[in-house]
């Protein structure tokens, strides 16, 4: 870990399970101050005690309230110099396009792209008004790199995450405010162990050249290189982390 990330704060959505809690663990093994904002509280209580954290660290917030946002962005600065903000909070469904409520479509793109946009916004809205800089890294999926199938609504709000991170990091950079993002491949996560069924897993399998799913670390392993000085001169990317999926082919 670098020095200029000594006593730093990192804030992760979605922390409390899969991708964002493999994330504040390795990031708390670097020495960051992390922490966990999600909607489950109890899973908030039990990653805490899991990573060794105090309570005030694992903060209940709906990412889609801009005031419940800005006051988590706010508990945090108060004491604390944020560094970094990981977008992992989100959502998933597998279904034909043709079978996608409205309803479902607009909830999920709210949670996965709005929700990343206003928790982005308060920070780079934090790192502005101080001149300070920052780095933000997205967690968005290959699904919003192709038209996997089933993928109408989770596809749509990541890759409109996908467009964000390159506009944000055009907007941001000049003020030294990195904007990146990680898109996963299939990772054994409770999200995808929810939606990937028997015959989903069975396609990834085919499809991926490394022939499994990858990992929560890493992923995370891709998000701390991210928001680390290493990275300094990395700002507006997209990195698959996916074994190789993205040019083997697409899920049918």
């Amino acid at each position: 870990m670098n020095s200029s990330h000594q006593s730093r704060a990192v804030a992760i959505t979605g922390g409390a399970s899969g991708i964002g809690l493999e994330t504040a663990r390795l990031l708390t093994e670097r020495g960051f101050e992390v922490f966990l904002l999600d909607l489950a509280a109890p899973a908030l209580g039990s990653a805490c005690t899991d990573l060794g954290l105090s309570e005030e660290r694992g903060i209940v917030c709906n990412v889609v309230d801009e005031a419940a946002v800005d006051e988590a962005i706010g508990r945090i600065t108060a004491a604390h110099s944020l560094a970094a903000v990981v977008n992992c909070a989100g959502i998933a469904m597998d279904r034909p396009s043709v079978e996608t409520s409205v309803e479902d479509f607009r909830r999920i793109v709210d949670v996965n792209l709005t929700g990343t946009f206003i928790v982005s916004r308060a920070a780079a809205r934090y790192w502005l008004e101080r001149e300070l800089p920052g780095a933000i890294v997205n967690i968005t999926s290959v699904s919003g790199l192709c038209g996997n199938k089933g993928r109408s609504a989770y596809g749509a709000s990541k890759g409109g995450q996908n467009l964000l991170t390159l506009v944000m990091a055009n907007e941001l950079g000049v003020d030294g405010i990195r904007v990146n993002a990680v898109a996963p491949g299939p990772i054994e996560t409770p999200l995808t162990q929810s939606v990937h069924t028997e015959d989903v897993r069975r396609q990834w399998l085919e499809r991926v050249p490394q022939r499994r799913y990858g990992t929560p670390r890493e992923i995370a392993g891709a998000v701390a290189f991210l928001i680390s000085d290493e990275a300094s001169y990395i700002n507006g990317q997209i990195l698959a982390v996916d074994g190789g999926f993205i040019h083997a082919g697409l899920v049918a």
